[in-house]
């Protein structure tokens, strides 16, 4: 009776524990990845791209300890619901060894849950809410893209020595959003005391109503303006305020409008002398960057985006921690991600082991409008160690025990 009532729930047991090796012993370790690669392509297809680049290369030079790496990638369809069930579908059915992925933020937090739920490693690659390595941190979850909270502080100088005291800010209305307009008030607040923030406009996510956005801005009469909007709600934001002359006699600061990704569609449009962080890949001398660069132009006839570097660059963060941990058991996974290091197209990088965060920096530059094609000028590189908080600021700001 004993037998007859539990050989069934022991062989489910079995079944289970052989699934998940099954990859490995076949000689692949699969990397489950969930994106919105049908809400933000301009972003994801160059990202998947990357990724693609470096499981060529990594198989190329033998794989991870003789195993090949395989990518298996899923859309979210933005939703947070929709990420949880791809990434529960990648786990029992496609029997992955890790996760990765996730560009918006509130999607990033999802898959951070879950990760902590199911106790299984996850990268998040791109989304930049500081909540996924602070206060919804935990110990199965790092992420590799400089966060809001750092690339905010990346800006907040320039916004500084431009000395104008009345600012207005437009940012897409989700977390985001919301975090880099909180961030940017704080911290422009401490540096220049006497600023006054005199306007605010949140549209929804991929909604903006540009003509209306616009001219509640100009009302406000700010001295200078902080963008956090992208993609089509940056382009439409941008050409309503050049025709309502928003920007003429007025300093705007923003946030990615400098990634090709969102400035490459401006074309013409493209408005002089912004501050921004982006990627000037057409300029970038270093020889990790050169590498990058040729092998991606070789193998698909295009140059990179922002969306490149950040697929390639998680890849191989995913391979240098299956070489550091010698399997791709979760446990040995985390503990490798600690302190890992390896070298990106933008140079050397850490994953801090205080709270999960690679130090990979940015590019902070000013928007020129050459002959009908935006890039980005006067640019330079700050590296993204130098814009994260002590380490006991974090462990006020991290649960206890992640």
């Amino acid at each position: 009776m004993f037998f007859r009532r539990h050989f069934p729930l022991a062989l489910a047991a079995l079944a289970a524990v052989a699934g998940s090796s099954l990859a490995q012993a076949q000689g692949v370790i699969k990397i489950g990845e969930i994106n919105s690669y049908k809400a933000q392509p301009a972003f994801l297809e160059p990202y998947k791209k990357g990724m693609e680049l470096a499981i060529e290369q990594v198989n190329a030079a033998g794989g991870i300890q003789g195993k090949k790496l395989e990518l298996i990638t899923r859309d979210d369809n933005a939703n947070p619901g929709d990420a949880v069930r791809a990434a529960e579908e990648l786990l029992a059915r496609e029997k992955v060894d890790v996760l990765t992925g996730s560009f918006l933020s509130h999607v990033g937090l999802a898959l951070t849950d879950f990760a902590k739920q199911k106790k299984r490693f996850f990268l998040a690659s791109e989304p930049l809410t500081d909540k996924i390595v602070w206060e919804q941190g935990n110990a199965y979850t790092f992420r590799l893209r400089p966060s809001t909270y750092m690339q905010v502080a990346m800006l907040v100088p320039e916004a500084a020595a431009l000395k104008k005291k009345r600012w207005a800010i437009v940012y897409p209305n989700y977390e985001y959003g919301q975090s880099a307009a909180a961030t940017f008030k704080q911290l422009l607040k401490a540096a220049q005391p006497d600023v006054e923030f005199v306007a605010e406009q949140a549209p929804p996510l991929g909604k903006v109503d540009a003509g209306s956005v616009v001219q509640a801005l100009a009302d406000a009469k700010p001295d200078a303006i902080f963008n956090v909007l992208f993609a089509a709600d940056l382009a439409k934001f941008v050409r309503e305020g050049n025709t309502r002359g928003l920007f003429q006699g007025r300093e705007v600061v923003g946030l990615l409008t400098g990634e090709p990704e969102y400035l490459d569609p401006l074309k013409n449009e493209t408005p002089n002398g912004w501050t921004v962080t982006g990627y000037p890949w057409h300029g970038i001398q270093t020889p990790e960057h050169k590498a990058f660069f040729l092998a991606y132009h070789g193998k698909y006839k295009d140059y990179p985006r922002l969306g490149s570097v950040v697929g390639y660059t998680a890849i191989l963060s995913i391979a240098e921690g299956l070489k550091k941990a010698g399997s791709a058991d979760t446990d040995k996974l985390v503990a490798a991600f600690k302190g890992l290091q390896l070298t990106s197209p933008f140079g050397r990088i850490t994953y801090r082991a205080q709270d999960h965060q690679s130090t990979m920096g940015g590019f902070v530059g000013k928007l020129k409008n050459d002959n009908g094609k935006g890039v980005m000028v006067d640019y330079r590189y700050l590296d993204g160690a130098r814009f994260q908080p002590s380490d006991a600021e974090v462990r006020k700001l991290r649960p206890a025990g992640s």
